[in-house]
């Protein structure tokens, strides 16, 4: 098995279109039509990280954090980057890195922690917007099956908890057939009437290439006539966040308590406690504190992420519960998605979870 097959199962979970614009996520480094000597999950690569997979002898390291964020002008060993540069080059190791876009994708890293503390009823939180296209083409009646069969497999038609949406109406289409066409019905320099289907459906953006081959594809016409539109409707299954509901409501400190011992957190920072019940939660892996507006106009009764700076806590002890449980700790349960994600797809490769805590952060 080759890496890029390896690759290829999780962009298809988590496509590279979906990362944020400052992200880096993909290859970090090395060849993926190596093959495959096996794959260790992490959620940071460093020196240890490297040493484990070496004494493994896997090839390849996939992490949620990239190595590389920044533009790297030279590699002399200086810092841990660029030792581990040289040292994944110097062993054959490629490294590669599934972030935001593992962040933002369904069933991604907010919904693993969503899955840990119970929730219920779960949904985005903040949707992508300008990431969705319509799709507008006119088929043959008898062909328009088989055609919205194609794109739906290629990734149209899915609104929420719905797949194979489509509008479709009757109508009927003219055209002529010039010299040196090869129509699919009618003759050549006669003007010809056909009963189509005018077929409308939704993508993501990031599927078009793959759409518009599907469908002249599937198509029986020698030049198929379509329209592409973007639309502006947020996309549910994907962006940032999580909102939920859990079974039984908690107190304040109950959750809190149940929060610490899940994701075994040395301490949660909180604010002020107010006695409220705790029902709906919001939440955001990492870096999230930037949700928490959005959070309290969801009515959320406590915000969950990673990182929330000191001067972020002030002012909302009557708006929502915030806390903070590590960065590294939120996202702890990444290394789950990625497991699941490649043993799904290839039940018998070599697979391991890195043993190695990368948190940087200790408690005393």
């Amino acid at each position: 098995m080759k890496i890029k097959e390896i690759v290829s199962a999780l962009e298809r979970f988590a496509p590279l279109p979906l990362q944020d614009g400052f992200d880096n996520a993909g290859l970090q480094i090395g060849l993926t039509d190596a093959e495959a000597t096996g794959a260790l999950l992490c959620l940071d690569v460093n020196e240890a990280v490297l040493d484990e997979a070496i004494a493994l002898g896997y090839n390849l390291v996939i992490a949620h954090h990239p190595l590389l964020f920044k533009g790297v002008k030279s590699i002399t060993g200086k810092d841990y980057i660029e030792r581990c540069i040289l040292k994944a080059i110097k062993n054959d190791i490629v490294i590669y890195a599934a972030h935001t876009n593992l962040d933002n994708a369904l069933g991604g890293v907010n919904f693993k922690m969503a899955e840990k503390i119970g929730l219920k009823n779960v949904r985005v939180l903040a949707p992508q917007e300008n990431a969705l296209m319509k799709l507008v083409t006119f088929v043959p009646t008898d062909h328009a099956e088989a055609v919205r069969k194609a794109l739906f497999a290629a990734g149209c038609g899915c609104i929420g908890n719905y797949d194979s949406c489509s509008y479709n109406l009757e109508g009927e289409g003219t055209f002529r057939a010039k010299e040196n066409a090869h129509p699919y019905c009618g003759e050549i320099g006669k003007l010809h009437a056909e009963k189509e289907v005018r077929i409308e459906t939704v993508l993501p953006a990031h599927r078009k290439r793959e759409v518009v081959k599907a469908l002249l594809s599937a198509h029986p016409y020698e030049e198929p006539v379509y329209d592409l539109y973007a639309i502006q409707n947020e996309w549910m299954q994907a962006g940032s966040g999580i909102i939920g509901e859990l079974e039984t409501p908690e107190t304040e400190s109950e959750f809190l308590k149940r929060i610490k011992k899940t994701f075994e957190v040395g301490c949660v920072k909180h604010n002020k406690l107010t006695g409220r019940e705790i029902q709906t939660v919001a939440l955001c892996g990492g870096a999230g504190a930037f949700l928490m507006p959005l959070a309290i106009r969801n009515h959320a009764d406590v915000f969950i992420t990673g990182e929330i700076r000191y001067h972020e806590y002030f002012g909302h002890e009557s708006d929502i519960l915030l806390a903070e449980i590590g960065h590294y700790e939120s996202e702890q349960y990444t290394k789950e998605i990625l497991y699941t994600i490649i043993r799904e797809a290839f039940p018998y490769f070599e697979l391991q979870i890195s043993k190695v805590n990368t948190n940087p952060i200790k408690y005393l």
